[in-house]
């Protein structure tokens, strides 16, 4: 019987070296993208000579959906696909549809937007529960600067009532808030979302990578955020889903709805982190921050069973001390990181 099919109970779920549990794998099925968002994957690096990773370096939908169910029963409850961006991925619903299979996971994907007009129904019938959206700007030659590949937003807005009107609500939007590129837009995305049903979301720009040029000074903090939206839609702050939620949440006094901060930048949450990355060829990170990965795929493909797979993910756990937000300093902030673009937000 394979007992990544069958999950162990909690107490035999590996902890790491600050006593955090394996709960959320991200899962990246491309390092491509059709944006160039410069935060991202700013053209001048990610330019028509950049060399891609070629199809075999790909993990298949199979091997990962084997990697999923061995993560399963480690006790992983959530799993999200990303990117790159996950839907230029050929056929991901084949993939949705093996990962819904595995009983008792939370299974959602992060996108740009740009094909959900098109793809919601069908990533909706081959199992997706929800949906998050990642959109900078609804101003649209802002959003066009910042997609850097003159990508209208009338698109994406069309593609977030797509998937709610498909199933895949509340739709969770993601604004990545830099300074002096698109803070102005903060009162417009929440006036334009509240009431609506959808969950607004508000990220601190973060130094993952090492080609965006971060600097502290382009970070708008969580608290100023929030100040910015509560001088005009009064807000109150609400108790968060779950233990290790990374978004702060507040709601709108009036009942309209409710937004999210994500501080891990100023309010560091790496002592409640429950999350792993795979990157697209198969590569596991223990932080988004990371300078190094343990290669998965030569397991897979070199005849190792399942517990072998099991074994080697719970040492990488077990030795996971990162928390990279708390000691954050210019020193690490120059560590040649990986890029967000290959293992995933």
């Amino acid at each position: 019987m394979d007992s990544a099919l069958h999950p162990r109970t909690a107490h035999d779920a590996p902890l790491d070296r600050l006593g955090r549990p394996l709960r959320d794998l991200r899962i990246s099925v491309t390092d491509r993208c059709n944006f160039r968002c410069v935060y991202c994957m700013p053209k001048e690096v990610f330019g028509k000579d950049y060399q891609f990773l070629e199809r075999r370096e790909l993990l298949t939908f199979e091997e990962i959906a084997r990697i999923a169910r061995v993560f399963r029963g480690l006790g992983v409850e959530k799993i999200r696909l990303t990117g790159g961006e996950p839907l230029v991925r050929r056929n991901i619903e084949q993939l949705i549809e093996l990962l819904a299979a595995i009983p008792g996971l939370d299974l959602t994907l992060t996108t740009n937007g740009s094909f959900l007009d098109r793809k919601a129904r069908a990533l909706k019938a081959a199992g997706l529960q929800r949906i998050t959206v990642s959109l900078d700007s609804l101003d649209d030659a802002e959003f066009r600067r910042l997609n850097d590949v003159d990508f209208p937003v009338a698109r994406v807005l069309n593609g977030i009532e797509a998937a709610a009107a498909a199933g895949l609500a509340p739709v969770k939007i993601n604004m990545v808030v830099k300074r002096g590129e698109n803070d102005e837009s903060i009162l417009p995305m929440a006036r334009f979302f509240r009431g609506t049903g959808h969950i607004l979301r508000f990220i601190e720009y973060m130094d993952v990578g090492h080609t965006n040029g971060w600097r502290m000074d382009d970070v708008v903090p969580a608290r100023e955020i929030i100040e910015r939206i509560d001088r005009e839609m009064p807000l109150e702050p609400v108790d968060p889903n779950y233990s290790g939620e990374v978004a702060e949440r507040w709601r709108y006094r009036d009942g309209s709805g409710e937004i999210g901060v994500i501080a891990s930048v100023t309010q560091a949450f790496c002592r409640g982190c429950t999350r792993i990355r795979l990157s697209t060829e198969g590569k596991l990170y223990t932080c988004l921050f990371a300078t190094t990965g343990h290669d998965l795929r030569a397991l897979v493909r070199g005849g190792a069973s399942d517990e072998e797979i099991r074994a080697a993910i719970t040492g990488i756990w077990s030795k996971r001390g990162d928390r990279y937000s708390e000691i954050r300093s210019a020193a690490t902030v120059r560590l040649p990181k990986i890029e967000m673009s290959y293992i995933g937000g």
